[in-house]
């Protein structure tokens, strides 16, 4: 049938399954959103406040449902608006296909109005990016966009398209969708090798990454961790691969993480890591990291292996493939001694923080005990973000999506909405910092417009909390540029943007304001007013041997 570039972009979403799409109209990309129009039965559209916000919500819905997350934006700055988004979905290998609309062709390269050579500039943060100028290769670039975004190591693909191919018409065939390509390379003898390291180690230690979540490979990890019997610890991008109550784990890695987890990988000569990338936030010092051990990488990239730590063995592919093989090949294992010596590790050097006073810790606490720990937890970039990924129990994949990779303040009340519209049952809560909450509270707007019933926890400190932190600890209270104790009310400009709004101050207060923003079914924001010179610990310097690991009473 003949179709309009437009009604093709259209066709390919029904036929990718898509059904809801995130964005922001504009003059080049008006064609498409015209086609939308007439397909707004069978496609959601979520017009967000700002298009850097459609690009998280994107990434949100993808991150909290596993399907590709789509966005849409305009030329020029509509299209630059979404490059922060994307840059964070790279990093974080978050699957997500970002579409926009640039001048007509004879207009490229003639410093056009909005006109901006997007693929060009989001070639370093994207697995592909296509610019479209020929009609009859739209609808075949669209789907391998898809295909590429989901495919093996998961991550954003940009697909351009210039207007005059929005309005030109083509035949159209539809065509049943590719599965992902499962890439696995290793071989018998990488397994063989994998599995001699296991058994001949007296103190294993698992050490899980994002992978483990893109891969769904949760239950493959619990029945491997058993096998062999070994603890476990996960970085920011793994919370909920394994199940953060039960007496394996140990807590994060890093430069936040648990003394256990870091004395505890200091000390084992055998450490696992599965879907991981040893970023610098978890190794410190490359030089001393497990230094102790010998180290088994698993990933679907082979590019990740030995690039940052020297690895032993490595095995290349999809991490629930190469579990199922090696819980197969394994022998059940005992390590009564270690097990017991990481125990008393655990007993030893429990998370604390001071119970006096209300603390973003403890208002953490609460709302893992309101959900009981089944919600789907948004997190901007700062100490909250740390203390929302110590104190909250993650029990499932999926339940935990923070900028890992980027850093990226702004971007949890954009993924909030993601994960609320992709995940409608769940209960959709986003943690945010004061000064995160200032980047993209616009978006409020958006939940309130469409009627999402998010809530969104604004840990109010009056500083840039972190970098503050640093300033005290580094720089001698030189606090530079870090106070916000300014005249804004959050609570007036959540009820001005069309939102509940509650201000909490005492910890008596704390769990009756979650339930009754549970219980509202509407978007509601909840101000926690904390102290400013709260800190996060236990702390690593950076750069330092992730075993130097101090809190307050080392202080």
């Amino acid at each position: 049938m003949q179709l309009t570039g437009a009604e093709i972009v259209i066709e390919c979403l029904k036929e990718q399954g898509v059904d809801t799409v995130f964005g922001y109209p504009g003059g080049t990309i008006l064609n498409i959103y015209d086609a939308l129009y007439k397909h707004s039965n069978e496609i959601n559209h979520i017009l967000t406040s700002h298009e850097q916000g459609a690009a998280h919500a994107a990434d949100g819905y993808a991150r909290a449902t596993g399907r590709v997350g789509v966005c849409m934006a305009t030329s020029g700055p509509g299209a630059t608006n979404l490059v922060t988004g994307i840059a964070t979905a790279y990093m974080d290998s978050v699957p997500m296909v970002a579409i926009t609309a640039n001048v007509n062709l004879p207009l490229l390269g003639k410093d056009t109005f909005q006109e901006v050579d997007i693929a060009g500039v989001t070639m370093p943060i994207t697995k592909h990016g296509y610019i479209v100028k020929d009609i009859s290769i739209l609808a075949d670039t669209l789907r391998k966009a898809f295909e590429i975004a989901k495919s093996g190591r998961p991550g954003p693909v940009l697909v351009d398209i210039t207007k005059d191919v929005t309005a030109n018409t083509c035949e159209y065939t539809p065509v049943v969708p590719v599965k992902p390509r499962v890439l696995n390379r290793y071989t018998k003898e990488d397994i063989d090798r994998a599995a001699e390291l296991i058994e001949k180690s007296q103190k294993p230690y698992i050490y899980l990454g994002g992978g483990a979540i893109i891969s769904g490979a949760a239950e493959q990890v619990k029945e491997f961790a058993v096998k062999i019997d070994a603890p476990v610890c996960d970085t920011l991008m793994g919370k909920g691969a394994f199940d953060g109550r039960s007496e394996r784990y140990t807590g994060m890695i890093g430069m936040h993480g648990t003394k256990t987890s870091n004395f505890g990988v200091s000390e084992c000569d055998l450490l696992i890591a599965l879907g991981a990338r040893f970023s610098d936030r978890v190794i410190g010092n490359p030089k001393t990291f497990a230094k102790n051990a010998k180290v088994l990488h698993i990933d679907i990239d082979a590019a990740e292996i030995g690039k940052n730590i020297p690895v032993c063995a490595g095995v290349t592919g999809d991490l629930k493939c190469i579990l199922k093989e090696l819980i197969a090949r394994v022998n059940k294992m005992e390590h009564t001694e270690w097990m017991a010596h990481i125990k008393e590790l655990k007993e030893k050097y429990p998370l604390k923080y001071s119970k006096e006073q209300l603390s973003c810790p403890y208002v953490i606490e609460e709302i893992d005990r309101v959900t009981n720990g089944e919600a789907v937890i948004s997190t901007d970039v700062g100490q909250h973000q740390m203390w929302a990924a110590q104190y909250y129990r993650y029990t499932q994949p999926r339940t935990f999506l923070s900028s890992g990779g980027l850093g990226t303040m702004g971007y949890g009340l954009g993924a909030c909405i993601g994960a609320k519209t992709g995940c409608p049952d769940k209960v959709c809560i986003n943690i945010a910092g004061d000064g995160c909450f200032r980047m993209n509270m616009n978006e409020l707007a958006t939940a309130s417009r469409y009627h999402i019933p998010i809530i969104q926890v604004v840990i109010n400190n009056h500083v840039l909390g972190m970098v503050r932190q640093w300033q005290t600890l580094f720089y001698d209270h030189r606090y530079s540029q870090t106070v916000l104790n300014d005249k804004v009310d959050f609570c007036k400009v959540a009820e001005g943007l069309g939102c509940t709004a509650i201000r909490v101050t005492k910890k008596e207060e704390v769990a009756p304001a979650l339930e009754k923003a549970i219980s509202m079914n509407a978007p509601v924001v909840i101000e926690c007013v904390i102290p400013e010179d709260d800190k996060v610990f236990p702390m690593v310097p950076a750069g330092a041997p992730i075993s130097d690991a101090f809190d307050e009473d080392d202080l």
